[in-house]
């Protein structure tokens, strides 16, 4: 997955956890970038009395790197405030909500905005309300107008943070049963006969921030690029969550309370990164990192041990992968350190020569009205590798990076395998669809309308 469950320590914090990122040049205002980070993995919309919400004890970042040096120059950080209106009632709500004013809604959350520019703090906006989860028809009986209300205007930005339904797809279920796609399973080293990909992610839903910044504000130069050939018309994107140094539970209060310094426990830039491409030892150490300190795992990211594992889980299928030995400067450009001027004509989103996982997105490349999936690999500039956009298909695209088909264009003597190019675990996005304006990720699933699935033993 994106960044679902991907290090051990943070699979135990899911209101901490970054689970995708996404960074593109908004298709309904130009002059503008979109930021989406999520958290809260796998919400089933039916976990009530309870349900998910933002940590009031975590500081949520959207970091941009605008100066080539892997740092957050720019920081837009929210933090939340829960509020319980009848303290006599286990209900999330007493009644139909169709107001995210009403009262209801006996949980509500609010948020501060605040922007953070080499060092300096201005506060954006305050008591921002969010909208409740989708509970069902009788609780949030049109929850698409409660969400649209929670739609914020701060100046020229807008800005949303609520439930949303998860756009990111992944087969989990075969992906990890020893590195199975089931469109090709029966090429594998434990075959079984071919079927469609499952979404795993299918009905679940994210806690999403979502802001919409003039390109002007994030941009190096403090202007709209139009030249992509600039090194100063790139930026680099993560998200990040931290928690105070300490955490102890207040008698008094009812509730844990954090004190000391805050310290990063989850971020998240490519998607996969720390998912697939850091060992598990390390993996809730570099949560805890920095990015311009990436260095210490580019040799991950120069000699994958997913390239080396595809072929021998499908024997006699990556004959030329498995012949590679060479470092992968491919990867390493498209995850460290942006892909240089010359490589693909046209396209560059370089950041420098700090190796660092971030999402790279060239401001001066237009958003497509006809968007290919596949994205750069689809001849697509507008996408992924070049930042992300929700319907990028990330996971076939770098399935197929990691086979080999990105090779030639840092060594033209390697050829492909002729799979490599044809590589997916054949899912596509079968939750709540997304939409072409703000705030772009779709409606949650509701908990009424919810169906459970079915699982087997064998």
């Amino acid at each position: 997955m994106s960044s679902h469950r991907e290090a051990p320590e943070m699979a135990k914090d899911p209101v901490a956890d970054s689970t995708d990122v996404y960074a593109f040049v908004s298709p309904d205002r130009a002059n503008t970038v979109t930021l989406i980070a999520n958290y809260i993995p796998f919400q089933a919309p039916d976990g009530g009395p309870n349900f998910n919400e933002f940590g009031d004890d975590v500081a949520y970042d959207i970091n941009i790197s605008n100066k080539g040096k892997g740092e957050a120059d720019i920081v837009y950080r929210f933090h939340f405030t829960t509020r319980v209106r009848d303290a006599k009632t286990f209900l999330y709500n007493t009644g139909p909500i169709s107001n995210i004013h009403d009262t209801t809604w006996n949980r509500p959350q609010f948020y501060s905005l605040t922007r953070i520019k080499n060092g300096k703090r201005k506060v954006l906006a305050e008591h921002l309300p969010c909208p409740p989860v989708n509970i069902g028809p009788r609780s949030t009986p049109n929850y698409h107008h409660l969400a649209a209300q929670a739609v914020h205007k701060v100046g020229r930005r807008r800005v949303f943070a609520g439930q949303r339904a998860d756009a990111f797809h992944v087969d989990l279920g075969s992906v990890f049963d020893l590195g199975a796609l089931r469109p090709f399973q029966h090429l594998h080293l434990i075959p079984m006969a071919d079927t469609a990909g499952r979404n795993s992610l299918q009905g679940f839903n994210v806690h999403s921030l979502v802001l919409q910044v003039p390109i002007s504000e994030v941009s190096r130069g403090g202007d709209l690029p139009h030249k992509p050939e600039q090194a100063r018309s790139v930026i680099g994107v993560w998200s990040s969550a931290s928690r105070r140094k300490s955490r102890m539970f207040d008698k008094q209060k009812g509730a844990y309370v954090g004190h000391g310094p805050w310290e990063q426990v989850s971020r998240l830039g490519n998607p996969l990164f720390n998912e697939v491409i850091t060992p598990m030892a390390h993996k809730d150490a570099w949560n805890a990192r920095a990015p311009k300190g990436d260095a210490l795992f580019a040799k991950y990211v120069n000699h994958p041990e997913l390239a080396r594992l595809l072929p021998v889980l499908y024997p006699g299928v990556f004959p030329h992968l498995a012949a590679y030995h060479k470092t992968r400067a491919d990867l390493n450009a498209i995850l460290l350190t942006g892909i240089p001027n010359g490589i693909v004509p046209g396209f560059q989103n370089f950041t420098g020569t700090v190796e660092s996982d971030m999402l790279r997105l060239n401001l001066a490349i237009p958003p497509t009205h006809s968007p290919n999936s596949m994205g750069l690999l689809g001849g697509d500039a507008a996408g992924f590798p070049n930042g992300r956009r929700v319907g990028d298909d990330v996971v076939a695209i770098e399935l197929r990076a990691v086979a080999g088909v990105t090779i030639p264009l840092v060594d033209p003597s390697f050829t492909p395998d002729g799979a490599a190019g044809l590589l997916t675990d054949g899912t596509t996005d079968t939750n709540g669809g997304t939409t072409a304006t703000f705030p772009f990720l779709g409606d949650p699933g509701g908990g009424y309308q919810t169906q459970p699935g079915t699982s087997a033993v064998s």
